[in-house]
């Protein structure tokens, strides 16, 4: 829900377009930027009531102004997906199922999940994973901990620490020595310190994929260009 994963968001699907359907192409998109304050460390059933409304809200008014299909650009916010689903007629593309298809495709049976502490501790997001058959590390508390003020006291207002990039690094090297095959990085916010190709595991990135399958329902919605404007 912050600015820096919009923008990421942003940038993800319209370089797909653009690679895929031709050099000028860009992404029909409309975008409700939420007021991300309103919805920070949400925690508890009154403020998740709170975050559905705000949600199913937006979701609405988009509808209304004529999208095709929803993302929710935070991993968080599935949360109250079902919620949000249910309150619109148009699809709702799921972060979790889609980093749960890429994982299939590539074998990956046994993963570690980092990301916030709900997206962690809670059912709704790694039930998505385990029911494909992907094994799922239990959360460690120390990771947790430490993630979840990382992400929140640092990435989500724009800030990268070089202490905090080594810390991810060992953390992933330490994920790698209790087991795991890959790791979901369920939060759009950590691309800023993980670099997914210099890592000892492959880095499933929530984010980017999720951008990817929207690109791809965009795709499958519009015509192929040329590569040369019609004069």
């Amino acid at each position: 829900m912050s600015w820096v994963s919009t923008r990421a968001y942003y940038e993800d699907i319209n370089r797909i377009v653009q690679r895929r359907v031709g050099p000028t192409a860009s992404a029909p998109l409309l975008i409700e930027s939420i007021d991300f304050s309103r919805l920070y460390r949400t925690n508890g059933p009154e403020q998740w009531d709170h975050a559905a409304d705000v949600l199913i809200e937006s979701a609405r008014r988009l509808e209304s102004a004529g999208a095709g299909a929803l993302v929710i650009a935070a991993n968080s916010m599935h949360a109250v997906y079902d919620r949000v689903a249910g309150a619109v007629s148009i699809p709702v593309i799921h972060i979790a199922d889609c980093v749960a298809t890429r994982m299939t495709e590539k074998g990956i049976k046994r993963a570690a999940l980092i990301g916030t502490r709900n997206v962690m501790m809670e059912d709704f997001y790694r039930e998505r994973l385990v029911v494909e058959d992907i094994e799922l590390l239990p959360p460690n508390m120390d990771i947790v901990e430490t993630l979840d003020t990382i992400i929140y006291d640092e990435l989500m207002h724009g800030k990268v620490r070089r202490d905090s990039e080594r810390e991810l690094r060992t953390m992933i090297t330490n994920l790698e020595k209790a087991g795991a095959e890959a790791v979901v990085m369920a939060c759009t916010e950590l691309d800023l310190l993980i670099d997914t190709d210099a890592n000892v595991l492959p880095i499933f990135d929530s984010g980017h994929i999720h951008a990817a399958a929207a690109a791809d329902w965009i795709i499958g919605e519009q015509p192929a260009q040329t590569d040369t404007p019609a004069g």
